[in-house]
């Protein structure tokens, strides 16, 4: 079902909904256990200090119940576990014991199991790994080695490709600060293919210019051009089937056959630097195609912070990353699967190089991230561009949202008014407010913010008459009310009495404090608020490319 976003744990996506060989490339960047918990930042429009990182999840991982039944029941107990993985795993638990480590091996090997079955048999999976357990990826130093052996065992050693040293930062002055061992300033890409046979497109990087200035050392006068000069003598005589004769006064084995010596001659393809000197084949630089892709890379740097690319999510990887995976490891209409997408790059290179997509991730955040994404960079709408599973389409599946995560009932919620959450994962830690909008107002167009609380369960006055004072303590202009149950008389009284706000700008009121329910929000009977901007940040604008691989058109100022 390209292309889809899936909203939910990715293992069981891949069982419920992703067939047998469906798939043509895997690139997964995964959480480990860097203790770090991952945000998405917002647009900060108000000038204060910034509360608007948000948790996504917190990759810190830990041996629970939870953890033995997930190695009992879908490892070690389930029939489409292959007989060497289990062996594998358990293995692990002798080796390593009950712990963070084990716990999280055991959360990837079923899904690196499910993804090779969806995996076509000419498909590819690149595992994104960050020997630095921080930022980037999350697979450190003593976890990469045994995601190693798990791969080796799941996809076969045989079908090992490459081991991708990605140069991700510069030199970093930790010896200055105390570190006694090597900086770490790279990424692991652990290259592996389904079986013996794959796709491949040869991609070629730019020469660097050392290797320029020593062996294209002429420039041609009348262009400017540059060029090296090649040997063209036959290795091996006419034991290796060369034939003999005379070139420009010089007799002894060609490369090339007579006939086709002389059409490079007369192309001026020839060269001779003075008489009696042995010919040689002028070779243009500009018509080369570069280096072929090697394994490791160093000419594609992390996103700058001022980028327009960033987009405020931590772990996020620079597009040009996903391109060149994208584009070496699948062709125009194949499926490339992202199951741990966070905000979307291998989503968003996917659909820029013409491929079809399926992006899978466990937080609502991230989805309503993507979605912005998609719809930014590349006016695409859910529903009618692409497909969004998981996420409640009526009351009904909202409420079982609710009775199944709370935190990510409100996520969702408030990401149906695009606006920044604001919600804790502990008790308390919200005070009062779910979701923030902010929008301008007044000749001086001062930031002005709207509080938005969500309620799953019953509601009742009281929580109304406490919105009131959540907007009063936070000076806010608005207070928004959203619940999954109808709101009662004496809440539509609180409401009515709430007064109004006056935009000077807009030179209208509007509802000091608003109720509405998830159906009302289902069916676009939204809140009365004052125009405002989008609160992600947007991604840049792009068009998706016409046959040519790997290239991207950017629509500066459309």
């Amino acid at each position: 079902m390209p292309n889809t976003l899936f909203y939910g744990d990715n293992l069981q996506v891949l069982r419920d909904h992703i067939p047998d060989a469906s798939v043509d490339l895997v690139y997964l960047d995964p959480p480990f256990n860097s203790n770090a918990s991952y945000n998405v930042l917002f647009r900060e429009k108000s000038g204060e200090d910034s509360p608007a990182q948000i948790k996504a999840f917190t990759d810190t991982w830990e041996w629970t119940l939870e953890t033995e039944r997930t190695f009992e029941q879908d490892i070690i107990l389930h029939q489409g576990t292959p007989a060497a993985v289990k062996d594998m795993i358990t293995a692990f638990r002798q080796f390593i014991g009950r712990n963070a480590m084990l716990a999280y091996l055991v959360m990837m090997t079923p899904r690196l199991v499910e993804l090779r079955r969806v995996l076509k048999p000419t498909g590819s999976l690149y595992l994104h790994c960050d020997p630095t357990g921080s930022l980037y990826l999350h697979c450190d130093p003593t976890a990469s080695h045994y995601l190693k052996l798990l791969l080796d065992t799941v996809f076969g050693k045989e079908n090992f490709r490459t081991e991708i040293v990605w140069k991700r930062t510069s030199a970093h002055s930790d010896t200055r600060q105390g570190r006694e061992q090597h900086g770490r300033i790279h990424d692991v890409l652990l290259y592996y293919t389904k079986g013996n046979s794959w796709t491949w497109n040869p991609i070629y990087t730019a020469y660097d210019q050392e290797y320029v200035d020593n062996f294209y050392k002429h420039i041609e006068p009348e262009t400017g051009r540059r060029y090296t000069l090649d040997n063209i003598s036959g290795p091996g005589g006419a034991a290796k089937g060369n034939p003999s004769y005379e070139v420009m006064g010089v007799t002894r084995y060609w490369r090339y056959s007579q006939q086709r010596m002389q059409q490079l001659i007369d192309a001026g393809k020839i060269v001779q630097t003075r008489p009696g000197a042995v010919p040689h084949y002028k070779r243009y630089l500009d018509e080369m195609p570069g280096i072929s892709l090697q394994d490791v890379w160093n000419d594609i740097g992390p996103i700058p912070s001022q980028a327009s690319e960033r987009l405020g999510y931590p772990t996020q990887k620079p597009v040009g990353l996903l391109e060149r995976i994208i584009s070496s490891s699948s062709n125009e209409g194949d499926v490339v699967l992202d199951p741990f997408c966070g905000c979307g790059t291998a989503v968003a290179a996917a659909q820029k190089l013409n491929r079809q997509w399926l992006g899978i991730d466990v937080t609502h955040l991230a989805v309503a991230l993507m979605k912005s994404r998609l719809k930014t960079a590349f006016n695409l709408d859910p529903g009618a561009d692409y497909a969004v599973v998981g996420e409640p389409r009526d009351v009904g599946s909202a409420r079982a949202l609710w009775e199944q995560d709370p935190y990510q009932f409100q996520f969702w919620a408030v990401s149906l008014l695009k606006a920044q959450p604001r919600a804790e994962q502990r008790r308390g830690a919200d005070q009062g407010i779910d979701g923030i909008i902010y929008f301008v107002d007044g000749p001086r167009r001062t930031p002005q913010k709207v509080v938005i609380q969500v309620k799953g369960g019953r509601v009742s006055s009281p929580q109304i008459r406490d919105l009131k004072g959540v907007v009063e303590r936070e000076k806010a202009a608005l207070g928004l009310f959203i619940s999954l149950d109808d709101p009662t008389r004496d809440m539509r009284t609180e409401e009515a009495v709430g007064g109004f706000y006056h935009s000077e700008l807009w030179q209208r009121d509007f509802p000091k404090i608003q109720l509405r329910t998830i159906a009302d929000l289902l069916a676009d009977r939204g809140f009365d608020l004052p125009p405002r901007q989008p609160m992600y940040q947007p991604a840049e604008r792009v068009r998706p490319t016409e046959g040519e691989q790997g290239a991207l058109e950017e629509l500066a100022g459309d």
